[in-house]
């Protein structure tokens, strides 16, 4: 059976992969607590556009969590180089569509704040492992 050195992980690692699978979980099994908390005034039967798609983003999102969980090396830093750009996307949307009026404010900026959080704990996460531009390690 081949032996693998134990991979130390920073906190900020720990704390994304947890933010993913709870979101996940919560996307794929309560897609209902998720379109209210974006839109408060969401009435029944709730849209199953988006009921669809927070179990379609849900799964993706968990799967990403355990990734984070389970990978090594090169393939955890790329990972965490991409979820910059995953989680920048979020935010950058979360913004415009609180800046547009689409969210309310308290919503808004609340959903705004937890993918910049997002954004940063993988920006915290791929510094600790030493990513670079290029993907190699420091």
């Amino acid at each position: 059976m081949a032996r693998h050195r134990a991979v130390t992980r920073p906190a900020s690692l720990y704390a994304l992969a947890g933010i993913r699978v709870f979101n996940g979980a919560t996307g794929l099994l309560a897609p209902d607590l998720l379109i209210r908390r974006l839109d408060p005034d969401a009435r029944e039967p709730l849209s199953p556009a988006a009921i669809y798609a927070f179990r379609l983003f849900g799964i993706r999102t968990v799967l990403l969590g355990l990734d984070l969980l389970t990978y090594r090396d090169e393939r955890l830093r790329e990972d965490l180089r991409e979820g910059v750009l995953i989680h920048g996307s979020d935010t950058a949307t979360a913004a415009m569509l609180a800046l547009s009026g689409r969210l309310p404010p308290r919503t808004g900026a609340l959903t705004t704040l937890i993918s910049a959080t997002n954004t940063a704990l993988a920006v915290a996460a791929g510094v600790s492992l030493g990513t670079s531009r290029k993907g190699r390690r420091k």
